[in-house]
């Protein structure tokens, strides 16, 4: 049974991987009317919000834009900085909305940052413990257990994210809506290309939260 549910998570996991990629391909194809870029984008939301000490750059790779908090950046991926594209925006919209919810200290993301600390921990020993745990689960069962509270810690981060991902592509629609970027033609692409990214982490809470609970069998002794 827990194999079964592993095996749907994984395909839907890559289902929503490969409509994420197929959408933003395709929106990446559409030119924004008004020309403006990723970098054009995220500066006008950032000021149109009163925003002024962040600043935008550009870094390497596909996909690889985010938000960093720490030094109050926006990092939109080279094709996102310099394209004028419907998926360049949302994207440039959404990391942007990231540093609107830090600039107004919006709850969750405040609890995220609070988290990253211990699950970078977490993440870097878990599975050596875990896997410790469960070759010694019968001389000390405890160790299992502690593994299975770092586990949770990430299953936790998971879920935190589903809310502030979800804000941010909220403040990115209606502001890309407002400030007349995207029009009727084009805002449902947008729309639709931030909707399929916040599956993949729907995805993967879920496939986060499947792991904890085997996890949990096997120090029980309910392995099936």
């Amino acid at each position: 049974m827990v194999w079964i549910l592993f095996i749907g998570i994984a395909l839907a996991s890559w289902a929503v991987s490969a409509q994420l990629k197929s959408r933003f391909k395709k929106y990446g194809r559409i030119p924004l009317s008004n020309g403006m870029t990723g970098k054009d984008i995220a500066e006008k939301m950032l000021h149109d919000s009163g925003i002024y000490d962040v600043q935008v750059v550009s870094v390497r790779g596909s996909l690889t834009d985010h938000y960093n908090p720490a030094n109050k950046t926006i990092n939109l991926s080279e094709p996102v900085f310099q394209s004028s594209s419907v998926a360049a925006a949302a994207v440039a919209a959404h990391e942007t909305g990231h540093a609107v919810q830090h600039a107004r200290a919006y709850a969750p993301l405040k609890m995220r940052s609070a988290l990253v600390p211990a699950v970078s921990f977490s993440s870097k020993w878990v599975t050596w413990i875990l896997l410790a745990g469960i070759l010694m689960i019968n001389t000390f069962p405890m160790l299992i257990w502690f593994g299975i509270g770092l586990f949770a810690m990430t299953t936790l981060f998971s879920f935190v994210t589903l809310p502030v991902e979800i804000n941010a592509s909220s403040r990115a629609l209606a502001w890309l809506s407002t400030a007349g970027v995207t029009n009727v033609s084009n805002h449902g692409q947008a729309k639709d290309a931030l909707k399929w990214a916040a599956y993949t982490y729907v995805v993967a809470a879920l496939g986060s939260l499947a792991t904890l609970v085997y996890y949990i069998m096997i120090a029980m002794g309910n392995r099936r």
